[in-house]
């Protein structure tokens, strides 16, 4: 759906405001936890929710980072073991926190929210972070994006 037509959501953050820095317990050199996060209402029609964070600042093009799906429409935020998830490009299902090269200056950490026409997304074990942004953005009713900035130096 083109962007133009998509409803706007209100993805916050107690951890973080947009365009400010991600506190270290939620990256690699901490816990390595997600931040909190919540929204507010969806458009109608909503049926699930899908949440993406990537890194396009990475040296070798965008870092996915994490890919939350199926979460129920009834959520305005994270709960755990409410959602799948799928594989980052750390290799590993779930999470994986913000940690950029030592010295390669500020990363962006997008947040992606979407709002989607679909109960789920039915893809399978093993499924990377790309599948389900694609998927996500071919559902979308609405889209909310929240970024954060962290470095490593």
């Amino acid at each position: 759906m083109d962007n133009a037509t998509l409803s706007k959501l209100d993805l916050t953050s107690t951890a973080f405001q947009n365009g400010q820095a991600i506190a270290v317990q939620y990256s690699c050199d901490g816990a390595d936890q997600p931040p909190p996060l919540a929204w507010g209402e969806p458009p109608a029609g909503t049926k699930s929710f899908a949440l993406v964070v990537d890194d396009p600042d990475a040296p070798s093009g965008t870092f996915r980072h994490w890919a939350a799906y199926n979460i129920p429409p009834s959520a305005r935020a994270l709960e755990a073991g409410s959602f799948d998830e799928a594989i980052n490009d750390f290799g590993k299902s779930g999470y994986g926190g913000p940690c950029p090269p030592k010295g390669h200056g500020p990363h962006h950490y997008r947040f992606k929210l979407f709002a989607l026409d679909a109960a789920r997304l039915d893809l399978g074990t093993g499924a990377k972070v790309a599948d389900v942004e694609r998927q996500a953005e071919a559902h979308a009713l609405g889209r909310g994006e929240l970024t954060g900035v962290y470095e490593r130096r």
